[in-house]
């Protein structure tokens, strides 16, 4: 491909006269080509890969979270909230919360993340004896769980209580001790139980709930048959160390950061993005340091940059992991707005020679349309890649369903556009003045609509699968051999058209 990376002029600065510098400095190192997925193909090379299905996706995340496709859900408010981190975890990858909720709010949601599949249920719900069968529906309903442990004052179980056995009953107003399945016929184990014998127990027992309960006779825990069924069926989730879905969330670097970052670490989330435009500014590199303070343990991905310059000083800050792109999304308009931004595959070029040096995993944020840009992301050095727009119009994104010209929508909106830029500045800058101009954000991104998609592992599918054709006409059997073995020509505008459906009617 010619000059491997854009790194931008590190002379300092220059006087010169514009209309006869530039036209001089086309092919200068002080103007280098940068180039978009677009631009470049992969050479097809000889490959004895004889079937996809050999070929391994899995790759970091951050440092200390891997993945078994390198697909994330992006920070969006109309992309990623519980629904889309859970749908995107089952899948392999893995779902950033974002931060445009209350800290509570993205509390919560990391909290159903946490609690839609695990081996244990370490924290069951629990309700008294003194429950109604309305009120016991109204709280499964709330929890969006199928059954509740019934406990005494003493925190022992006295019975079970769910959803088959209050589906028939026509008086709320009656006792749930009268309806559950009492403690002399509840099946119970131990704490430490494997899940095989837990299986086998449930099974025998024609169970669908195991309480678990400590030496004292306490509730200490709740396998459900339905989280060992998803365990058999999903085996490439990504999971924490306590076999919970794995998810992130996303801070910002002033206002509520701190109190943010150790709430969400305290509810379990597996690691915090740095949630900034530019991501090369010293509030960002401060901002790392800090985090790392507020939520001891916790990986951290910092961004957004397009330099390896940017790159190599949110490493030496601390950053686990480094997220590309500046300008890429299809609902950015930051280099109309603001003239900045580098072609992201140029830009993923020059960051991951610093990143792949340094061991630190690099997410291409933005400019992903196809399951080839995806494959060409990884063989120019990413290790994931993020993805807003093919994810907005699926069923798990949080975006309003519209009606446009006589089709169903999503609404869609970067994170950067009037709205979203209006809520956050009342989130990083709450006593700023309404009427201040230092402090009104200047829209950098678009609200528009997206169609409706089907389910996020259905795009996720389409986007792996791309990969995986990828990497087999290049003879690369993992993401790191994907990243060592691919090589690339450039095309001409007459090439990209030769690249897509041409010549007939669709």
């Amino acid at each position: 491909m010619g000059d491997r990376g854009f790194r931008g002029d590190t002379r300092g600065p220059r006087r010169f006269t514009p209309s006869r510098d530039i036209l001089a400095s086309v092919n200068d190192l002080r103007f280098p080509l940068a180039l978009s997925y677009d631009d470049v193909l992969l050479v097809p090379q000889r490959s004895d890969i004889a079937s996809r299905r050999d070929i391994d996706t899995s790759c970091q995340f951050t440092r200390n979270v891997q993945l078994a496709v390198p697909i994330v859900s992006a920070n969006m408010d109309t992309v990623t909230e519980a629904d889309m981190a859970i749908a995107i975890a089952r899948v392999g990858g893995i779902g950033v919360i974002h931060r445009f909720l209350t800290v509570a709010e993205q509390v919560r949601a990391v909290a159903r993340v946490k609690r839609a599949e695990a081996l244990v249920i370490e924290d069951p719900f629990t309700v008294p004896v003194t429950l109604t069968v309305g009120e016991a529906i109204a709280e499964m309903r709330l929890r969006s769980v199928s059954g509740l442990v019934v406990v005494g004052g003493d925190g022992r179980p006295v019975g079970i209580v769910t959803a088959r056995d209050t589906r028939l009953q026509d008086d709320p107003s009656r006792s749930v001790r009268e309806v559950m399945t009492p403690a002399e016929r509840l099946v119970t184990a131990p704490v430490g139980i494997s899940s095989d014998d837990a299986a086998l127990r449930m099974r025998d027992a024609r169970v669908e709930k195991l309480p678990l309960l400590g030496a004292d006779g306490r509730l200490a825990g709740l396998i459900t048959l339905r989280d060992l069924i998803q365990r058999s069926e999903r085996p490439n989730a990504t999971k924490d160390d306590r076999g919970r879905l794995a998810v992130a969330a996303a801070i910002g670097v002033r206002g509520d950061h701190l109190e943010r970052a150790a709430a969400l670490a305290e509810a379990g989330a597996d690691a915090l993005v740095l949630d900034i435009a530019h991501g090369h500014m010293d509030q960002a590199l401060d901002a790392i340091g800090q985090v790392r303070d507020a939520a001891p343990g916790l990986d951290i991905v910092a961004g957004n940059v397009a330099t390896a310059a940017g790159a190599r000083d949110l490493i030496a800050a601390g950053a686990d992991g480094v997220k590309v792109g500046v300008g890429p999304g299809s609902a950015c308009t930051t280099r109309l707005v603001a003239g900045v931004g580098v072609p992201q595959l140029s830009a993923v070029i020059a960051c991951a020679e610093v990143c792949n040096a340094a061991g630190v995993p690099l997410i291409a944020d933005g400019g992903i349309r196809y399951g080839g840009d995806l494959a060409k992301a990884i063989g120019v050095g990413a290790d994931t890649v993020m993805v807003g727009n093919l994810l907005a119009g699926t069923t798990e994104s949080p975006g309003r369903v519209v009606s446009r010209n006589g089709s169903r929508v999503k609404v869609f909106r970067g994170m950067a556009s009037a709205g979203a830029a209006e809520s956050r500045r009342s989130i990083d800058t709450p006593d700023a003045p309404a009427d201040d101009i230092d402090f009104s954000p200047v829209p950098e991104g678009v609200e528009a609509v997206v169609q409706l998609r089907g389910d996020a592992a259905g795009v996720v599918s389409d986007l792996v699968g791309g990969l995986r054709s990828g990497m087999s006409y290049t003879n690369a059997r993992s993401i790191m051999e994907m990243k060592e073995r691919a090589q690339f020509v450039r095309i001409t505008p007459a090439g990209l058209v030769e690249s897509r459906p041409h010549d007939v009617t669709m």
